[in-house]
């Protein structure tokens, strides 16, 4: 399997918490962009990664889903797993 080096980078996220890539503890790890939150584009995709998480679970792989919105869009203000 190849393995993709990123640099280090960290951002704010809801509930307060920062995400930072060099403290994840997933052996793997999904990240995925979407441009706007409540987009139909972004709910499908939110939607099939919530689906298929106990999957990636038992594959030790986490997910992270990546916005430029504000962290006060409708979609933030409820607590979300950004933890590393």
């Amino acid at each position: 399997m190849n393995k993709h080096i990123v640099s280090d980078f960290s951002l704010p996220c809801t509930g307060g918490a920062e995400f930072q890539l060099s403290k994840v503890k997933d052996k793997r790890l999904v990240l995925y962009f979407y441009p706007k939150d409540n987009t139909p584009g972004c709910t499908n995709e939110s939607i099939q990664f919530g689906e298929m998480h106990p999957k990636f679970q038992k594959l030790g792989c986490g997910i992270y889903g990546i916005s430029r919105d504000s962290l006060k869009s409708p979609r933030k203000k409820r607590p979300a797993p950004c933890s590393a």
